[in-house]
């Protein structure tokens, strides 16, 4: 039979199980609390975070947008061509730069040894265009050089613009002279029908996206072409000497490559010059 002291010892040992138990309960509880408190502020300060760099991000892009998109300004990419690849034919004047005036309209003047061909240029539809035609014509890149190449079937073009055809011997030109870097294209008459019609001057190009230079051709008859040329602007005066070069004829010289051949009547490129913006 268990004496009185037995049982006491016997309860207090079980008291003191319980409580032992239930003090490892609450450290359990305690224990997950913490945990679920913990899970729930790392959760927090990832959202935050995230929120926080998408925010700073999107601030950015924004500011990108707000100045790619700057009124009056445009930005322009001049890739140069790299030394390795450049010919004879190469003139190099150096770069334009790359933010641009996108307003106003410019006075191209084309002062030949036959008289002046004047041509209207909105800067806001050839920005870049017009901004390499500018930088070119202000380190007389175009003068005293010939337009070489003259179509009379078809496209009906007069082709200026390669620095190679000056001098005695400007007929053995290949026609791909220009300056050392390119720049995309801009204003294509995808909408136009026909794309290139009479009195446009517009931008030659190899074929390849991004590869208008400096040559352009003046079109003196509705032509045909695929609206792939950047439209610089068009004639204002001077048409009827184009037509005259044209009447003249040309010798063939590019019959079995691109059609045509150098004028016979010679216009030559004493000066061109671009007027400032206005408007």
């Amino acid at each position: 039979m268990t004496s009185t002291r037995e049982r006491q010892r016997a309860a207090a040992r079980a008291r003191l199980e319980k409580e032992m138990a239930e003090r490892a309960a609450r450290a359990r509880k305690r224990r997950q609390t913490q945990a679920i408190v913990g899970a729930s502020l790392a959760l927090l300060l990832v959202v935050a975070g995230t929120v926080w760099l998408a925010t700073s991000l999107g601030g950015d892009d924004d500011n990108t947008a707000t100045d790619a998109a700057a009124p009056g300004q445009a930005q322009c990419a001049f890739s140069e061509i790299p030394a390795d690849q450049r010919t004879k034919e190469t003139k190099d004047v150096g770069l334009p730069a790359t933010q641009q005036s996108n307003t106003g309209v410019q006075t191209m003047t084309i002062d030949t040894n036959l008289g002046p061909i004047t041509a209207k240029v909105d800067r806001s539809l050839v920005p870049c265009t017009a901004a390499s035609f500018t930088h070119l014509a202000e380190k007389n890149f175009f003068d005293n050089s010939k337009c070489h190449r003259l179509v009379t079937e078809g496209i009906k073009v007069l082709q200026c613009g390669d620095p190679s055809a000056t001098g005695k011997g400007w007929r053995d030109t290949d026609g791909t002279g220009g300056p050392s870097y390119r720049l995309a294209e801009e204003n294509l008459p995808t909408d136009k029908r026909p794309p290139y019609p009479e009195g446009v001057i517009a931008m030659a190009n190899s074929g390849q996206p991004g590869s208008t230079g400096s040559q352009f051709f003046i079109v003196y008859g509705d032509s045909p072409l695929d609206p792939n040329y950047t439209v610089l602007g068009t004639v204002t005066g001077g048409m009827d000497i184009v037509h005259d070069v044209a009447k003249a004829g040309d010798d063939g010289a590019f019959a079995q490559q691109a059609g045509g051949g150098h004028p016979k009547k010679e216009i030559v490129i004493k000066k061109l010059t671009m007027s400032a913006p206005q408007g």
